[in-house]
C-alpha cells in the first residue's frame, strides 16, 4: 500500500500533479454547467489540488480522505487562504455507514485504481448523489502495471468500455469519457505516457 501520510508535505511541490489538476478541474468545468448553488464533494482528496481551481464555481465543498497527512496539509492551506466554502473530514466510504448528507457533484482524480470493488464505489458515489447529481472520476486507462509498479496492489488502470458499464449498471446515464492528460514516466525501456481519462455521468 502506498504511505500517502508520508508524501503529504511534498506533495504540492510536485509540478505535474498541479498540471494534472489544473487539467482536470478545466474538463470539468467544460463537462458540467456548476453554479454556486452547488454541493460537492472530493472524494479520495488529498491536499485539495482538484477543489481549490473549482471552489469559486460551487457552493460548498467537502473534501474526503483516509489520509490524516493529506488532511492536515490541506486544512493549514484552507485556513492560510481563508476560504470558507470547503470543509475538510477523514473517511474512508468503503467500509463505513453511508453519511446523511447528499451532493450535487461527486469528483474524483486517480483514486478509483486504489478502492478493490470498484462497482461498490460507483454505487456508493450514486446513493450519495441527489437526482440529476454528476460525477467525474478522473484515472488512468488500462496498463500493464508499470505505472505503479507491477508489486503494487492497485488495478492497473481501467478500460473505458468496462467501466462504463459498471457506471450504468450503478444507475448512471450520459456516461462520457475525455482523454485529459498525459503522465510521461522514464522507465528503463524509455519514456512512456499514461493517458488519464475523464469519465463524466449523471444521476437520473
Amino acid at each position: 500500500m502506498i504511505d500517502f501520510d508520508s508524501k503529504a508535505r511534498l506533495w504540492d511541490g510536485n509540478p505535474v500533479f498541479q498540471d494534472r489538476a489544473d487539467k482536470i478541474a478545466a474538463a470539468i468545468q467544460a463537462a458540467i454547467p456548476l453554479n454556486t448553488n452547488m454541493r460537492a464533494l472530493d472524494y479520495g482528496c488529498g491536499t485539495g489540488m482538484l477543489s481549490f481551481p473549482l471552489k469559486d464555481a460551487l457552493g460548498h465543498i467537502t473534501l474526503k480522505d483516509s489520509s490524516a497527512g493529506m488532511l492536515e496539509v490541506l486544512r493549514e492551506k484552507i485556513t492560510a487562504l481563508g476560504v470558507s466554502n470547503m470543509t475538510a473530514r477523514q473517511a474512508d466510504l468503503t467500509d463505513a455507514p453511508l453519511p446523511e448528507e447528499r451532493y450535487d457533484l461527486i469528483f474524483s482524480s486517480m483514486v478509483l485504481h486504489h478502492i478493490p470493488d470498484t462497482a461498490d464505489i460507483l454505487a456508493t458515489f450514486h446513493a450519495l448523489l441527489n437526482p440529476g447529481g454528476w460525477l467525474c472520476v478522473a484515472d488512468l486507462d488500462q496498463e500493464d502495471g508499470s505505472f505503479h509498479g507491477i508489486e503494487v496492489d492497485v488495478h492497473h488502470g481501467f478500460t473505458r468500455e468496462t467501466l462504463r458499464q459498471q457506471a450504468e449498471a450503478a444507475g448512471y446515464g450520459d456516461v462520457r469519457f475525455d482523454t485529459v492528460f498525459e503522465i510521461v514516466k522514464e522507465q528503463e525501456t524509455g519514456t512512456r505516457a499514461y493517458p488519464v481519462f475523464l469519465m463524466v455521468a449523471r444521476k437520473h
